[in-house]
């Protein structure tokens, strides 16, 4: 099997297994106050540190969850309800391309808490409309929170946290920043000021799934989303020393050759760029990574390239189904994504390309592969082999929409 995946969840790495497979034999709760659990409070609080130092923050500002999802909950649902205790506005800020993690989170809020959802806009590539968010920012007194991701899941788009943060701290409005797709991946430290709450996961970068943290600021409060034990702020639950263990080795592996990984995919992904263009001319790149590898101009694609992960290249395909791309891809070994929604079995289009300005159409073409730091050429040229094959047959196929429909 060839993976190109790694957004999605990436392999742990030996000595990651290594760390996890040790740290599953202690025994004792990281609560208990006899020796072993103290042991095992000892190992978690150093993953702690060690995992906070990654993000150049302090570890009492880190809290461990049970993975990205439920730090995204509580710290989107945390702040709202803190922040509505104290009659604050009920207004939360979020831009149309965020993970469903968020969305689905602010639209129950809306649904069930009172909250007022002001969608932000953004352009072709995927990255927030500044002038959109100072426009809705407004002075501030009735927005409750930004929500927003560091680099879009999707098309790899990085986004500019450091100016809306900016502009939100002007107006004294919490931000909360989904930095899953981006931690272990581009430099996140120093934090800036404005970010008060921050989320990351410990599969993306080869730690175990089912483990996650939130960053919260000083002076950041969240109403916790279980209650129980309050063994760690803003969360109750038993802590998993093990699996923070493994966290911290992933992540300190990650960042100790941050720059050496981000060279070595950046130029996988354009060999796989130019491949893409010159075997499959009629597939279009999107995103800053595939705006970097169309632009003429080297200085302005430099400047693009800058706005990508260095491991994400996205591309549609014009009248082909993304997830017939995928299965016939699979069915060669080679594991990619759509990037793309699918509920209950029925392929929906993208609601970030949609948001990016593409047509239901050309956003149900589309693919995204995510390479690793153990990706190789060759299984990038493997890629590009099997590509325009498989094009042609999803081509052939059709788009769902334009399947005719059986009679009952």
């Amino acid at each position: 099997m060839i993976y190109l995946d790694h957004a999605a969840t990436s392999p742990m790495p030996a000595a990651v297994r290594e760390a996890y497979l040790e740290a599953l034999q202690l025994v004792g709760n990281p609560s208990s106050i006899h020796g072993a659990g103290q042991h095992a409070r000892a190992v978690l609080d150093d993953a702690r540190a060690r995992i906070a130092a990654t993000l150049g923050v302090d570890a009492i500002e880190l809290t461990f969850t049970g993975g990205g999802t439920e730090a995204v909950n509580l710290a989107i649902k945390g702040m709202f309800w803190a922040l509505n205790a104290g009659a604050s506005g009920r207004r939360i800020l979020v831009p149309r391309t965020e993970h469903h993690a968020a969305l689905d989170t602010v639209e129950w809020l809306a649904t069930h808490e009172g909250a007022e959802l002001a969608w932000l806009e953004v352009d072709e590539l995927g990255r927030l409309r500044l002038d959109g968010l100072a426009t809705a920012l407004g002075d501030g007194t009735d927005v409750a929170l930004l929500t927003m991701l560091h680099a879009n899941n999707e098309v790899g788009t990085l986004q500019p946290v450091a100016e809306a943060a900016a502009l939100a701290a002007a107006v004294g409005v919490p931000v909360h920043v989904d930095a899953i797709a981006a931690f272990g991946q581009v430099p996140l430290a120093p934090l800036p000021p404005g970010v008060s709450a921050l989320s990351i996961s410990a599969h993306k970068i080869g730690g175990p799934v089912g483990v996650g943290a939130l960053v919260l600021r000083r002076g950041a409060e969240v109403v916790p989303l279980q209650h129980g034990g309050g063994q760690q702020r803003g969360r109750s639950g038993t802590m998993d020393a093990a699996g923070a263990t493994a966290f911290a080795v992933a992540a300190e592996l990650a960042h100790a050759k941050l720059a050496e990984r981000a060279a070595h995919k950046r130029a996988l992904r354009a060999r796989l760029a130019a491949g893409i263009r010159s075997t499959v001319p009629q597939a279009v790149l999107r995103g800053a990574a595939g705006s970097a590898a169309t632009e003429p101009d080297p200085v302005r694609a430099a400047e693009l390239d800058t706005l990508a992960l260095p491991g994400t290249l996205h591309f549609t395909v014009p009248g082909a189904e993304g997830d017939s791309l995928l299965m016939l891809l699979d069915s060669r070994g080679i594991a990619v994504s759509t990037g793309s929604a699918c509920q209950a079995g029925v392929p929906e289009p993208s609601h970030v390309l949609l948001a990016m300005g593409l047509t239901e159409a050309d956003a149900r073409g589309a693919l995204r592969v995510t390479l690793g730091p153990a990706t190789t050429v060759d299984e990038v040229d493997a890629l590009l082999g099997a590509l325009p094959e498989a094009v042609e047959r999803a081509q052939a196929a059709g788009l769902a929409a334009q399947q005719p429909r059986l009679g009952r």
